[in-house]
């Protein structure tokens, strides 16, 4: 009887059982390394999204034309896939996920040779992310997501969705109808579309930015911390919740840890220097006379006004020429002596440092490519 509970793992190719004892040996591995950051390994959320990844041995690619090729897969043969870029390197793994809304993509870890490029001499730029303005450089703005009226939609559909629910459990013994698993869907295709505006924009924008200019600031925001939750405990219950959660939500719509992820290893490409930047107050900073005092934010507004010159200007703006203003008397510290921690913070392993830039870079678990290897993600037809 045990054996027959196993028999849909026969359904399976080997190698997708084979990468998951893997990924979680290597889970183990990085928690039990004291220089690591990792913490213990914990079980994956039950949910839709379905996920296996096979070595480069397993798999083959073979290309039909200018923008389609097809990929073997054990046991289901060739299936045909949209290619959007070219594949400079050699396939080290290949991962298939399904997402409700965009159907199965496949992504294929490639094996690059590191570019390392000479500082390109262009001028320097402040990055400035926030939320009421996803990134603010200090000479243009960019904003990205979801536009206003799929917002007001996704709202109504979440509301729609919680009298679904409590109707369902009110009068349907908690199951599903079908008006509820369709308010699923359409919040799902949404969330989809959301995702991909967030992960091609952060391409664009990384890109743009470390292509167009020599030392780019970013500041070193604690994410982990600015996006805790204010729930507290039954004892000592938080307040303003709700109002803490959609701005935690904000925050992380603008992806701060994989646009600096990106900007490691594209800096080094276009030989930019990344320059992590303090960020306390460099929003209430003037960018003309420095001063330096909480009434230059009069509000909650994104107007920045300076009691001591009377400077004014977009508040984003203005944070964003401070953080550029210290990436370069960081970085002239720098190439003026030996490194120093400027940030404050403790300095990085030696091990974990990037090259040609002050920015950590974390290897995603599993990960077999170097550093330098983008992963070319195609949807799967």
């Amino acid at each position: 009887e045990a054996r027959a509970d196993f028999d849909w793992m026969a359904d399976l190719p080997a190698q997708a059982a084979q990468a998951a004892i893997k990924d979680l040996d290597l889970a183990y591995d990085n928690w039990w390394n004291p220089d690591h950051p990792a913490g213990p390994p914990t079980f994956e959320k039950r949910s839709s999204k379905l996920r296996f990844s096979l070595p480069g041995q397993a798999v083959d690619v073979r290309h039909i034309d200018r923008k389609w090729s097809e990929v073997w897969i054990p046991k289901l043969g060739w299936q045909r896939f949209r290619r959007h870029r070219p594949f400079n390197g050699v396939v080290r793994n290949a991962t298939f996920t399904f997402t409700p809304g965009s159907g199965w993509m496949v992504s294929f870890g490639i094996a690059a040779k590191q570019i390392t490029a000479p500082p390109n001499g262009k001028p320097a730029t402040g990055v400035d992310f926030g939320v009421a303005c996803s990134a603010f450089l200090s000479d243009e703005e960019m904003t990205a997501t979801l536009t206003p009226g799929e917002k007001r939609r996704l709202v109504g559909l979440e509301r729609r969705k919680a009298r679904q629910l409590t109707w369902a459990k009110r009068h349907n013994n908690g199951r599903y109808s079908n008006r509820l698993r369709h308010t699923n869907s359409e919040i799902a295709r949404l969330r989809a579309k959301q995702a991909r505006r967030r992960n091609d924009f952060t391409h664009k924008l990384t890109t743009d930015v470390a292509k167009n200019h020599g030392i780019v600031g970013i500041e070193d925001l604690r994410v982990k911390n600015m996006t805790a939750s204010a729930k507290g405990t039954v004892e000592a219950p938080g307040t303003s919740v709700a109002a803490k959660a959609g701005l935690n939500r904000g925050i992380l719509d603008n992806a701060p840890f994989e646009r600096r992820r990106q900007f490691a290893y594209k800096g080094p490409k276009f030989g930019t220097q990344i320059v992590s930047v303090p960020a306390p107050n460099t929003s209430r900073r003037c960018a003309k006379c420095k001063a330096l005092d909480p009434a230059n934010r009069p509000g909650c507004g994104r107007e920045f006004a300076c009691v001591a010159c009377g400077h004014q200007d977009h508040a984003d703006r203005n944070a964003a020429v401070n953080i550029r203003a210290a990436a370069e008397q960081i970085y002239a510290a720098q190439t003026a002596g030996p490194a120093d921690n400027s940030t404050g913070r403790r300095k990085p392993s030696q091990s974990r440092k990037a090259e040609g830039g002050s920015v950590k870079r974390v290897a995603p678990v599993g990960s077999s490519i170097s550093d330098s290897a983008g992963r070319v993600e195609s949807r799967v037809a």
